[in-house]
Order: structure tokens, then C-alpha cells, then sequence
């Protein structure tokens, strides 16, 4: 895995890279973790798949930040690189990101693939079986920078209340594919929702994993995600 420093306005953003080919940008969850996907063994096979950490998290300079801010880092990150279009891997927080990316910037996305997100919405019903859900949940205990999280999780408030939220993703034309865990906590109903609301969208379960299979089941991981990013592009 190679280490890169990579300029963002005033301050650096820490990217790994790792293999060749078409490329995959990886998104992990939070929102404010570390980047936790950032494994070799971890990255879709056959891709150049960069790993950034979030602005104010683990090994990145800045601090708190809007979601606007964040997807301006990614773009910036892809300019750097000299990366024309890239496939958006998402997990969790990520692919919930990924989605408000691919919107945004549709032709810098050649495909997103988001895993295990939560979907644009908070609502009662998904949160209480969430919550009913957690004493029993196998999760990893990953760092998170808190004041980055409550930034982020403000901002994804304005961006799901916005009044433009369902054209916005009617009217995208990049392939998505949103995939859920079978053994999740996490009601996969919004993101089923989504794949039918966008042009190009698609909706699956892996069945039998948890929310973090990355960690609990890496070769089932790395075979899903594999897969979708070779056939989720356009």
C-alpha cells in the first residue's frame, strides 16, 4: 500500500493506493472514522483502488466540515491523482456519501457501489429497529474523530430536508448498485428505495453477514465488492 500527502486548500489529505487497473475510490463509514478499509487484501482485484481518510480524521489535517466540503475533497483528490472518472466504493456512512457524490458530480463517477448505507432518510421506524437491534450487534470498535461525526451527521441533515433530493436522484444516470447486509441491524428498505427511484440503479443482499463483513467476513467482502465494481460501471 503506497502512502500519499495529497494538498486540499490549507491543508493535506492523507490517500493509499494499491493496485492497478480501473479506478475505485473507497469510502469508509463514520461518519468521522478512520479509514478502516485502507487494506490491501481488502481493495477489489483488478483496480487501482484509493483509500482516502476524511479531512480532521487519523492521518488528515483540517477539522469539522460539511458534507459539501467532503465531496469537494474527493474531487480535489481526483484531480491530483489525474484520475478522469472513477467507480465510488462506499461502505456505511460512505456509501450515503457516495450517493450525494455521485449526484453532484456525475461525470466524475463511473459507477458507485455503496454497501451497508443508511439511505437518505431518519426515519422513526428505521431508527427504532436499529436501536432494538444494537445490544446484539457484532460491531467493530473503530477510532472516530466525534466533532467531525456531529459536522457530518448536521450536514446530511440539510442535504436529506433539501427540496431537491428525490429529483436530483431521479434524474442521475450513474449505474448504482446498493447493496445490503443480510444480517444487519440496519432496515436495507431505504436503500431498495433508492436503486428504484435512479435511472440506472440496482439493489441486492449478501445474505448471512453482518454490518462490518469487511471485518467479519473479508474474502466474502472482497469477492461482493469485486464483482460489482467490474460490472457496476459505465
Amino acid at each position: 500500500m503506497e502512502s500519499r500527502m495529497i494538498p486540499a486548500g490549507t491543508v493535506s489529505l492523507h490517500v493509499g493506493v494499491t493496485g492497478s487497473g480501473p479506478d475505485v475510490v473507497v469510502l469508509s463509514g463514520g461518519p468521522g472514522c478512520v479509514q478502516y478499509l485502507e487494506r490491501d487484501e481488502l481493495a477489489p482485484r483488478g483496480h487501482r483502488a484509493w483509500f482516502p481518510e476524511p479531512r480532521g480524521v487519523g492521518r488528515s489535517g483540517g477539522g469539522p466540515h460539511t458534507m459539501e466540503q467532503a465531496i469537494a475533497d474527493l474531487e480535489g483528490i481526483r484531480v491530483a491523482a489525474g484520475v478522469a472518472r472513477w467507480i465510488v466504493l462506499g461502505h456505511s456512512w460512505g456509501s450515503d456519501l457516495g450517493l450525494r457524490y455521485a449526484v453532484s458530480h456525475p461525470s466524475s463517477v463511473a459507477g458507485l457501489v455503496g454497501v451497508a448505507g443508511r439511505g437518505p432518510q431518519r426515519d422513526r421506524t428505521w431508527s427504532e429497529a436499529y436501536q432494538a437491534g444494537r445490544a446484539v450487534d457484532p460491531g467493530v470498535d473503530i477510532e472516530c474523530a466525534r466533532d467531525v461525526h456531529a459536522a457530518l451527521s448536521a450536514s446530511f441533515g440539510d442535504w436529506i430536508h433539501g427540496p431537491g433530493l428525490w429529483r436530483g436522484l431521479a434524474d442521475c444516470e450513474v449505474p448504482i448498485h446498493l447493496i445490503a447486509a443480510g444480517d444487519d441491524i440496519r432496515p436495507s428498505w431505504p436503500l431498495a428505495q433508492v436503486a428504484a427511484v435512479v435511472r440506472n440503479g440496482r439493489f441486492s443482499t449478501v445474505p448471512g453477514v453482518p454490518h462490518d463483513f469487511w471485518s467479519a467476513h473479508p474474502e466474502v467482502w472482497t469477492t461482493i465488492v469485486t464483482d460489482a465494481c467490474t460490472t457496476g460501471r459505465s
